[in-house]
């Protein structure tokens, strides 16, 4: 059966923008596959730890030689490894926070990027396709004046790519904040077009994945 790697980030549960394309591109997922299994994390809800001295040399240590806080850290990324190589799509919903992503995603990403496994020369998860639902309050878009100020699906490209080997593909709402902000009133009709045509993305390109 088919597996979907579904991943949420934003510290908002209602309201966010991330959140609601991720989930129409697993409901069209699902509607494609009834038989598929949904393996969900919510990052925001229940973090998982940030990448430790522990996590680390455990992965480089022989099993009867590890000490039980190796053990426990390198059983985490594991099962998280795992969740990822198993995965025959995968979806992520990440909003900007101080143009990057949050902290909470990294440190999955930290966790999952293990050389010699999942990145180097083979990664175990190579080819694997990945939609990036990246979500910003305003526009960084080319030409736009904080252009030089986006860091999320650069960095993203760099890493989900150039790292783990996925085929990454990215869908972009902007002006998320328009609704919220007194200051960006003007584009409120912008930012309605932009989720709208996220969602239609979204729903496109789960669908072109199961066919």
């Amino acid at each position: 059966m088919p597996t979907l790697l579904h991943l949420d980030s934003s510290a908002f549960t209602d309201g966010s923008v991330s959140r609601e394309v991720s989930a129409a591109f697993r409901a069209a997922w699902q509607a494609r596959h009834p038989e598929g299994t949904v393996v969900y994390r919510d990052l925001a809800a229940r973090p998982v730890p940030h990448l430790d001295a522990h996590g680390i040399s455990a992965a480089f240590t022989p099993a009867g030689q590890q000490s039980p806080e190796q053990a426990a850290a390198l059983a985490l990324r594991e099962e998280l490894m795992t969740e990822l190589e198993q995965a025959d799509a995968i979806v992520i919903g990440t909003p900007m926070y101080n143009f990057t992503i949050p902290s909470s995603l990294k440190a999955w990403l930290d966790q999952v990027i293990l050389m010699g496994r999942t990145a180097g020369e083979s990664p175990s998860a190579a080819g694997t396709p990945v939609t990036v639902v990246a979500a910003r309050g305003g526009s960084y878009a080319p030409g736009a004046p904080r252009e030089p100020f986006e860091f999320v699906t650069t960095y993203l490209e760099k890493v989900l790519t150039g790292m783990l080997g996925l085929e990454v593909d990215f869908i972009v709402p902007e002006f998320t904040l328009a609704a919220t902000v007194p200051a960006m009133a003007g584009f409120v009709q912008q930012a309605a077009e932009s989720k709208a045509q996220a969602l239609e993305d979204a729903a496109r390109k789960a669908e072109a994945l199961a066919a």
